[in-house]
């Protein structure tokens, strides 16, 4: 090998190391307590992949898996649709005060998630909080915003809080990079605003809204702050298994099932990976056409 390669190997060690460290590492170190079993009685044996034959049958499992399917499918499609909205008005021109509503927008994506469902917890409690509030003054019967039958809707609401601030940045960074040659062109031809973003502005955000799409997908397949937080606010409206990362974790740190524990880690990293890699493969296929 040239000196000249070492020097380029030289530049990416540090990424490298670091990568293997906190990434690979990990996997790998998961894979090998999912093969293994502890027991009290026993120790740890070797189990090969019984683990996650008794993952792929277990209801609790995919309860979770069910859970946030669905909070995908309906939560992400409303918060890029927000978002859009939003990076549109903005990029329009025509909205006084642009820049204060583009920071205002960002600013809950400052805020942690874990302080944003606290926030939210206690707005929405009966007992206390606006919903509360409107109840005891205009007697009326609100539903419990935290009540199982609602808790889905209520984390998605916080979430969408969250993120659509972030999402419209993505958005409107995609369309400050649109040639503003095409809007003179559909100026001249008479073009007007829905037009302009029907033919210009909506094809050329494809790509920004396949990556805020897949940075979604791995959002929803990862949700854990928000529902571990309102578990305190919430006791009865969050279960153990309420979504695959809490059952993992409760798994690990409540039921000392450490290998289990990884086992589902595991899966869902798989899934997600997978999930976001067919969405990216379509969005990809239909760009082509």
């Amino acid at each position: 090998m040239t000196r000249r390669s070492w020097i380029g190997w030289q530049f990416t060690a540090p990424f490298l190391a670091l990568f293997t460290l906190v990434f690979l590492a990990p996997i790998a170190y998961s894979a090998y307590l999912s093969v293994f079993r502890t027991r009290l009685v026993g120790g740890t044996t070797f189990v090969g992949l019984e683990n996650y034959t008794k993952a792929l049958s277990d209801p609790q499992f995919w309860e979770a898996i069910t859970r946030v399917v669905l909070f995908l499918l309906i939560q992400v499609p409303i918060m890029l649709g927000l978002a859009l909205l939003v990076a549109l008005a903005i990029d329009s021109g025509r909205l006084y005060g642009a820049g204060f509503f583009r920071v205002a927008i960002f600013l809950p994506y400052a805020v942690p998630s874990v302080v944003a469902t606290l926030m939210a917890g206690f707005l929405y409690g009966i007992r206390f909080g606006l919903v509360g509030s409107i109840n005891e003054a205009l007697g009326l019967n609100l539903p419990d915003p935290l009540a199982p039958g609602w808790i889905l809707a209520t984390i998605g609401n916080i979430v969408t809080w969250e993120y659509v601030g972030y999402n419209m940045l993505i958005l409107y960074s995609g369309l400050k990079v649109i040639d503003a040659s095409l809007y003179e062109a559909a100026a001249i031809d008479g073009a007007g605003e829905l037009r302009i973003i029907r033919a210009i502005k909506l094809p050329a955000l494809r790509g920004p809204l396949v990556v805020a799409t897949i940075f979604s997908i791995v959002g929803s397949f990862q949700l854990f702050n928000e529902p571990q937080v309102l578990d305190s606010l919430a006791p009865n409206s969050i279960t153990t298994y309420f979504t695959p990362n809490i059952y993992a974790y409760q798994l690990s740190f409540a039921g000392q099932q450490i290998n289990y524990s990884a086992t589902v880690a595991l899966l869902m990293g798989v899934a997600t990976m997978v999930v976001a890699y067919l969405f990216q493969l379509r969005a990809m296929r239909g760009e082509a056409r």
